[in-house]
């Protein structure tokens, strides 16, 4: 079998043909059982949404068509193995931590991890070490980790059992994957990767270096985000020095039993479309990304920054699929450009932070489209525009972690008004999503500048998420 053939999806076209009769789950049978599901989504996708069976094989215990989806695909990014994940990117990055660390075992970490991260942290009992990422003055934003600053982390903490790496950033930014394995390596460290912006990586020329092919034992890729298939599908990728029984074992704890045959003929078939078109897939990408860019640049106000920010350090590499546009110089936060662009224009970016929007660009849009954003972002300009006095100019705050995320979370907590909270240790999340990067983590100290950070955002329309109140008027913060 090579990368032709798509197993699950050529197994699907069979069960379909077979006209089986269903006494299983799902209850809608084939759609009949909901006309206007059905009308919405289509015959064709409610018959394909069915049940493990046999020859169809059980995304738990494979043993046939999708462990041989799952060894196509691991070929196909020159992993030694490979997990379909259906709980989202989530699952997998919580899968890598957990596999790799127990109770009471460090990862060395930077800060800006996607919430996923921090979460593995308070089910598992691992103690974070922080590695602060560098920060770019002039964009706000995090960047990636400096080799001098790992070092540091593996020399204090020497008992550490993996480090874990963003690669790329949301933004675009990459460390320096080869030389963070080949550190780890000599102190008997694995290396875990969220890759969940990096699919392309595997197939585009002149793309960033991949977590795979730079040694690293595990990457979680988010293959619905670049690679093509649907919502909530992901990849965990295994290098040799991995346990592969294990670590199924592991995403067995947190991912369904009830596996979506949608999303896992999305996987397979998204996985034969980049093996066999992705070189041209990405060409286009970077075509459309590389003309939007100079395009926005042109017009004075915006930044859209690319490979110019590479200082082999913190900021290794650069992902030029990533239009990354700062906004700052229009007097106009991210999130307000964001909101504009949607309200007023019928255009989604990706998101809007307070300083930058990011849209994200593919093979699948249009020279038209392109161009429609361009000509929004001036008009936007044009119309909105006013001095950038009195803006926050960072999106990132490091900080003082008092107790470990496990210990925060579950401790005896008060709620108390979010004002009133400077000087203690928050027990839950504070995070603007996108980009899923908490402000606040449980176990950290909540300060003044993190308070007027949160009411910032807030005025300027960030979606905020995280406490139990919904307003985000209140947090629980640990007794004592």
């Amino acid at each position: 079998m090579d990368q032709r053939h798509a197993p699950i999806y050529e197994a699907l076209e069979k069960h379909r043909s077979d006209r089986i009769v269903h006494f299983d789950v799902p209850g809608h049978k084939g759609g009949r059982g909901n006309k206007e599901l059905t009308d919405f989504l289509g015959e064709k996708c409610l018959r394909a949404d069915v049940n493990s069976m046999k020859p169809l094989d059980n995304l738990n215990h494979p043993v046939s068509v999708i462990k041989d989806a799952q060894q196509l695909a691991a070929e196909a990014f020159g992993a030694n193995s490979c997990f379909f994940v259906v709980n989202g990117t989530t699952a997998a990055v919580q899968a890598m931590v957990m596999s790799s660390c127990k109770a009471g075992e460090k990862i060395i970490m930077p800060r800006n991890v996607h919430i996923s991260a921090i979460n593995a942290l308070i089910l598992s009992g691992a103690i974070p070490v922080y590695i602060d990422p560098g920060i770019n003055n002039r964009l706000g934003i995090a960047l990636g980790m400096s080799t001098d600053d790992i070092k540091k982390g593996i020399e204090e903490n020497p008992d550490a059992r993996a480090i874990l790496v963003n690669n790329p950033t949301y933004y675009g930014i990459c460390s320096n994957l080869r030389e963070i394995v080949e550190l780890a390596h000599s102190h008997n460290m694995l290396v875990l990767v969220d890759e969940a912006h990096g699919t392309h990586f595997y197939f585009g020329d002149d793309m960033p270096v991949s977590a795979m092919e730079a040694g690293a034992d595990m990457a979680s890729v988010s293959m619905h985000k670049t690679g093509g298939s649907l919502t909530q599908s992901s990849l965990l990728l295994c290098g040799e020095n991995v346990n592969c029984d294990y670590v199924r074992q592991i995403i067995g704890l947190t991912q369904t039993t009830s596996a979506s045959y949608l999303l896992l003929t999305s996987l397979d078939l998204a996985r034969k479309n980049l093996s066999l078109n992705g070189r041209e897939i990405f060409r286009k990408t970077v075509e459309f990304a590389e003309y939007a860019r100079r395009e926005i640049n042109s017009l004075g106000g915006y930044y859209a920054f690319s490979k110019e920010l590479v200082d082999y350090d913190s900021v290794y590499d650069f992902d030029v699929t990533k239009l990354s546009i700062n906004t700052r110089d229009t007097g106009l936060a991210g999130i307000e450009v964001y909101d504009i662009l949607r309200d007023d224009y019928g255009i989604q970016v990706e998101f809007g932070d307070l300083g930058n929007i990011l849209a994200i660009v593919s093979a699948g849009d249009r020279a038209m489209e392109i161009e429609r954003l361009i000509s929004a972002l001036y008009e936007i300009k044009r119309l909105y525009s006013r001095e950038p006095k009195g803006m926050l100019d960072h999106n990132y705050i490091n900080p003082e972690v008092v107790y470990t995320p496990q210990k925060a979370f579950y401790s005896e907590k008060k709620i108390m008004p979010l004002r009133d909270s400077k000087g203690r240790v928050s027990g839950e999340f504070v995070m603007a999503y996108p980009p899923g990067i908490p402000v606040l983590a449980p176990g950290e100290r909540i300060t003044g500048e993190i308070i007027d950070y949160i009411a910032y955002a807030k005025e300027k329309g960030s979606l905020l998420m995280g406490t139990q109140d919904m307003r985000m008027e209140n947090i629980l913060v640990v007794e004592g």
